[in-house]
């Protein structure tokens, strides 16, 4: 009589079945904790960018360049120019309108070495109406400390144009302004490399001691998993300092530690740009219970003069009278009650008012004054 397998001998062939056939169980991918990466709201200090900039003349353009007459820094750098390479033009009056004096800008990346390239942005200076089609010649670009870092040459690629005519001109875009990728070459190396930082700290663009203590933490609960140890801690709420460790390369360290993400906190903050009518409310921002009233008085005054004439053969004289119209007209205000634990309840409750951006940045500041706004009020 056979017996039926049990479960454990049918989960043992199942198993066998997989292994002959060469299937092999995986997990599926991880799905990645909602939140903020590390290397997104905080910086390693000590690594960071240098700016570099330089003076330099632009060649080739189809007489949009500087008025050698109007622009006389022009005329003597390309007098120095053409010095150099042994013609003399000193008693010369130059009239040429091919080339124009520039200022060109990089940014310098940490760490680059000598030989690597860099985008450069070239800018005129004079009265040059357009650069399109021109080419920089070699100019030195120096740093902070006065030294040359490195030369930047080759044509510029500008994307506005300007088209004029008798009566008429058309401007697209920045004429005078454009960029040269990969113009400028590394000469010299900024002192110290990466191994040279004396210690790992990561400082936050928005300083706040909650969210330092949480990258801490995220840091904290990483290292103890990976080498049994803390290795972080929040020295104040711009910085987080990290020990370093030999179970693993400190560049590895680095780009492991910004992967991690947490939850940043931000402060409550209301932004309020008068110029542009622009309301930024910020979401931790609160409102006690407050009543608001909002109405507009407006007040037209219109001018109206009416011409007097004398009757028919009278000495009369034909004079102007002033007619000046007064209106004064005020909309009905409504009375809302705002108040709101969170960001939605308070937009909702300025909806149901029905303001305009000016009127609800007026509201904004007389409920901060009232003491009501439980937030800071940033006016630009």
């Amino acid at each position: 009589m056979l017996r039926r397998p049990t479960h454990r001998i049918l989960i043992a062939v199942l198993l066998g079945l997989v292994t002959g056939l060469g299937f092999a169980l995986v997990a599926g991918p991880a799905r990645a904790a909602p939140g903020t990466r590390i290397k997104d709201i905080a910086t390693l200090k000590g690594v960071r960018d240098n700016q570099l900039f330089g003076y330099g003349l632009v060649t080739g353009l189809q007489g949009t360049g500087d008025t050698l007459r109007n622009a006389q820094f022009t005329e003597q750098s390309l007098q120095s120019l053409l010095d150099r390479l042994g013609i003399n033009v000193r008693d010369a009056r130059l009239r040429t309108r091919n080339i124009a004096a520039v200022m060109v800008t990089a940014d310098l990346p940490p760490y680059t070495g000598t030989g690597s390239r860099i985008d450069v942005t070239v800018t005129s200076m004079g009265d040059a109406t357009s650069l399109k089609g021109g080419t920089l010649l070699m100019t030195p670009l120096t740093g902070g400390d006065g030294l040359v870092y490195a030369a930047a040459q080759g044509p510029l690629a500008v994307s506005g144009f300007t088209v004029q005519g008798a009566a008429e001109q058309l401007t697209q875009g920045v004429p005078t302004a454009g960029r040269i990728p990969n113009g400028a070459l590394i000469e010299r190396e900024v002192p110290g490399t990466f191994r040279d930082l004396p210690e790992l700290v990561f400082e936050l663009k928005n300083p706040d001691f909650k969210t330092a203590t949480q990258i801490s933490d995220a840091i904290n609960a990483w290292s103890l998993g990976a080498f049994g140890r803390r290795i972080a801690s929040a020295r104040d709420q711009r910085s987080v300092v990290v020990m370093r460790g030999r179970q693993i390369a400190q560049t590895r360290l680095v780009a492991e530690i910004g992967d991690l993400t947490i939850q940043p906190d931000t402060p409550a903050r209301v932004v309020v740009d008068q110029r542009t009518g622009t309301v930024v409310i910020g979401r931790n921002v609160q409102i006690s219970t407050v009543a608001v009233t909002h109405g507009n008085l407006t007040v037209r005054v219109t001018e109206a003069p009416e011409v007097s004439q004398p009757a028919p053969f009278s000495n009369g004289q034909t004079v102007v009278v002033p007619r000046t119209e007064v209106a004064a007209q005020e909309q009905m205000g409504k009375l809302a009650i705002l108040g709101g634990s969170d960001l939605q309840t308070l937009v909702r409750g300025l909806n149901q008012v029905g303001l305009k951006p000016t009127d609800i940045i007026a509201i904004l500041q007389a409920v901060k004054t009232a003491g009501a706004l439980q937030a800071e009020l940033v006016v630009q």
